[in-house]
């Protein structure tokens, strides 16, 4: 409890500082709200001096960000400039759908990151490993937009197995409680609904994914390289014990600690790096969100996106620590 309250406690100037960078980082950005709302000509001095009045953006600078600390003081985000709605609604409306993409990506880079790293552990130098170490770096060093293409190309063009935008298929209506596809549709009962929101959330998954998955695959196969040299593997063995046995619970699960520190890190970098994702993919979240909200200087909603970011990575960060004492029960001492 004390390593939680003091890792909490230390956040804060952190925070601060997030808060910070949000608030500057989009003003200097070029370009004056008002006028890209309103369009140069249809705009007069004395419109542009009360619209800039009505948004606050009238004040000096030092004095917007005190009223910006206090709003988040009290919860609120504030409204956007453009549709004048509260961005904690358009948030909530936005956020289910990049959770869900980048919970999906995130479980598909585990899940195959981790059974490729041990493959090629487990075949060090022969042709398996050096098969799946080159398609892990090729995963890699591939740009997001370019890949998204191929598979686009690929699967969508040439095969036709998946849908090349959006979330559902048209000739589905549903109720969208939980603003989570997957839940709604497997809650809706309708035959195919289900299957439709998969085969739609397959090709971002996969496309946001691949980056994570080669990142995992190539730090598991080095950890377990490692840790397989270790004299208590050579005990294990030594006792008799299957080759599974040793492997599962004695040298991977040893292996996992710094396997856990870079699945943390790409989660956070998952739900921060959709926007080129989701824009590709016509994709309702908070990416596209944020990208039309630079493009029309909409201060509420990027203040907004960053800050969100910024706290999924403080967050998973938080949770990889408390992780390392349910991979290796030394690490609970230590932090005691």
């Amino acid at each position: 409890m004390k390593f939680l309250l003091s890792r909490l406690l230390g956040l804060l100037p952190t925070l601060f500082g997030v808060t910070l960078i949000a608030f500057g980082l989009i003003r200097l950005v070029p370009g004056d709200p008002v006028e890209i709302m309103m369009g140069e000509r249809a705009l007069t001095p004395e419109r542009h001096a009360a619209l800039m009045q009505e948004l606050g953006l009238d004040v000096a600078l030092p004095q917007q960000y005190l009223r910006y600390l206090g709003q988040l003081l009290q919860g609120d985000l504030g409204r956007s400039l453009v549709t004048r709605e509260p961005v904690v609604s358009e948030l909530a409306a936005r956020f289910p759908a990049t959770l869900e993409l980048a919970a999906a990506a995130l479980a598909a880079s585990v899940s195959l990151g981790l059974v490729t790293g041990v493959l090629a552990a487990l075949r060090r130098g022969g042709w398996l490993d050096r098969a799946l170490m080159t398609l892990a770096t090729v995963g890699h060093s591939m740009p997001v937009f370019w890949w998204a293409l191929i598979l686009i190309m690929f699967f969508s063009v040439g095969l036709g197995w998946t849908p090349i935008s959006g979330r559902l298929a048209v000739e589905y209506d549903i109720e969208r409680h939980s603003g989570f596809m997957l839940i709604d549709a497997w809650r809706s009962g309708q035959d195919g609904a289900l299957a439709s929101t998969l085969r739609h959330l397959a090709l971002p998954a996969l496309t946001l994914g691949t980056y994570s998955m080669a990142v995992v695959a190539r730090m598991t196969r080095a950890s377990l390289l490692e840790v397989l040299r270790e004299d208590f593997v050579r005990t294990a063995r030594a006792k008799g014990l299957s080759e599974g046995v040793v492997i599962v619970r004695h040298a991977l699960r040893n292996a996992l600690i710094p396997v856990i520190t870079v699945i943390g890190l790409q989660a956070g970098g998952l739900l921060g790096g959709a926007v080129l994702t989701e824009t590709i993919f016509s994709w309702p979240g908070i990416g596209k969100w944020l990208i039309d909200a630079i493009a029309r200087r909409d201060y509420p909603v990027v203040q907004a996106g960053i800050l969100l970011t910024a706290l999924t990575f403080i967050a998973v960060n938080l949770l990889v620590d408390l992780l390392y004492g349910v991979a290796d029960p030394r690490m609970r001492r230590v932090s005691a």
